[in-house]
């Protein structure tokens, strides 16, 4: 067995022996959590289509089941859960006798190998979104795109903040931060649920994604600004400019360039004749740009849905559709179980006295969120038949983006546990509201479609 302090001063021989054991034990430790979120995945899944709700909610409740809320079989490392707290790594355990510090870095290794995965199977879904999604459709709505993103910003941010400060007496840092938590959108849940509804290529559909990308951009210059209060109490100007500049540079250009690259791209792959060569050269490209959204402080998935609006106008984009749908089944369900697994719905327990203050708080941030987003719809004129009130509820959930502000203000101490609590619960609810309330209020026959193009010689 092998501690901290001996780790150093074994021998080489059985420091590569030790680490080979460690990487194998990870390697066991990643494939058994993967049955987990297939099988908790499907059931979850299977479930919820049987009941005619959208399967991302079955997935998202599949994820509390397994994950830090009940069984304990998909945690990650926090304050609360180490290595013995996971059944995962218990099982590990009891074939390999580990020493606990080594035990906790298999676990460690491990939770951030699947919390990758995760990040990969949003990538993946904003890229099939970004397929299936109409770039000349996104264009004739992008005023409108705008505007609800703009609404769906202000209006949860100004009610939030003002309420917080004069019903429950918050200070101004906190509630401003409190405010920014109820701007976010979750583009990942909404857009699963219209793939499913087939409601991607609708103009209610495009004005959602649209808005839903602004607002993902809009969310991350709101934490930049927040972020900036509570380390030096102003803002950084600086910072907030740079990031509109390079959103800005990088959604124009990637989409500009890559139109007149496209015809290269199919030329290229044409060429090509080993296997998959559409598949991995379409990869490389949302990877490209996913990467470089990163690497300039924007959202991966930005440049993934970029990538995914460019390769649309392409004559591949049939073919590309159809093969990248099993690497979406492979990679997508672990990004929404692990979302569903990181939650803790212990905070909604209104029997624990230390839980009550946070969820009459949370009460109070649920409606400005539900009605701070529902508003945006009705801000959209001249569009007869428009079904507006789906526009509104297709922004409402937080998902993991609102989990991020929740994290954030944590980490930094400048939220009280009651706020963080109600931030939670607010993020919750509004997570696994959306999907069914979706479900209700845009039926298929009741958007206005819009023609899909199949190739850029269709425009």
């Amino acid at each position: 067995m092998i501690n901290s302090l001996s780790w150093f001063y074994l021998p080489p021989p059985l420091l590569a022996a030790a680490e080979a054991e460690n990487s194998s034990l990870v390697l066991a430790g990643v494939l058994l959590s993967l049955v987990v979120v297939y099988f908790a995945s499907k059931i979850g899944g299977e479930i919820c289509a049987r009941l005619d709700l959208p399967s991302v909610l079955g997935e998202l409740v599949a994820g509390v089941i397994v994950g830090v809320s009940a069984l304990h079989l998909l945690v990650f490392p926090s304050a609360d859960f180490d290595a013995s707290r996971s059944l995962v790594m218990q099982a590990l355990q009891m074939t390999a006798h580990l020493s606990p510090e080594s035990l906790n870095l298999v676990f460690e290794t491990q939770s951030e190998v699947i919390s990758v995965l995760a990040e990969i199977g949003v990538v993946i879904l904003l890229f099939e979104i970004g397929l299936e999604s109409d770039l000349k459709e996104l264009m004739r709505v992008g005023w409108q795109a705008a505007i609800v993103a703009c609404v769906g910003v202000a209006v949860p941010f100004a009610l939030g903040t003002a309420g917080l400060m004069t019903i429950f007496n918050v200070p101004p840092i906190p509630a401003i931060f409190a405010g920014a938590a109820l701007t976010a959108t979750s583009i990942g849940i909404t857009a699963r649920v219209l793939s499913e509804l087939q409601q991607i290529s609708s103009k209610e559909g495009q004005i959602i994604i649209g808005a839903a990308v602004l607002d993902d951009v809009l969310g991350i210059i709101v934490l930049a600004v927040v972020a900036g209060l509570a380390k030096t109490g102003e803002v950084q100007v600086s910072e907030v400019v740079y990031l509109i500049l390079s959103a800005g540079v990088f959604l124009i250009g990637s989409l500009w360039l890559g139109r007149l690259l496209s015809p290269l791209f199919v030329t290229l792959v044409n060429e090509l004749r080993t296997r998959g060569q559409l598949l991995v050269s379409a990869l490389i490209v949302a990877f490209v740009l996913a990467d470089i959204a990163a690497v300039i402080q924007l959202e991966a998935i930005l440049g993934a849905f970029a990538a995914g609006l460019i390769l649309a106008e392409t004559e591949k984009r049939a073919e590309l559709e159809a093969q990248i749908k099993p690497i979406a089944d492979m990679l997508v369900p672990v990004f929404f179980v692990v979302v569903g697994a990181r939650t803790d719905v212990s905070v909604l327990n209104p029997f624990d006295p230390a839980n009550r203050e946070g969820l009459i708080m949370s009460a109070f941030l649920i409606v400005v969120a539900v009605l701070g987003k529902v508003v945006t719809g009705f801000t959209v004129f001249g569009q007869p038949g428009l079904n507006r009130l789906a526009i509104g509820v297709g922004m409402i959930p937080r998902g993991e983006v609102g989990l991020v502000f929740a994290s954030f203000g944590a980490n930094t101490g400048i939220l009280s546990d009651a706020l963080q609590a109600a931030i939670i619960v607010m993020v919750i609810l509004t997570t696994f509201l959306a999907p069914p309330l979706l479900r209700v209020v845009f039926p298929q026959t009741d958007s206005v479609p819009v023609p899909e193009l199949s190739s850029v010689d269709d425009l």
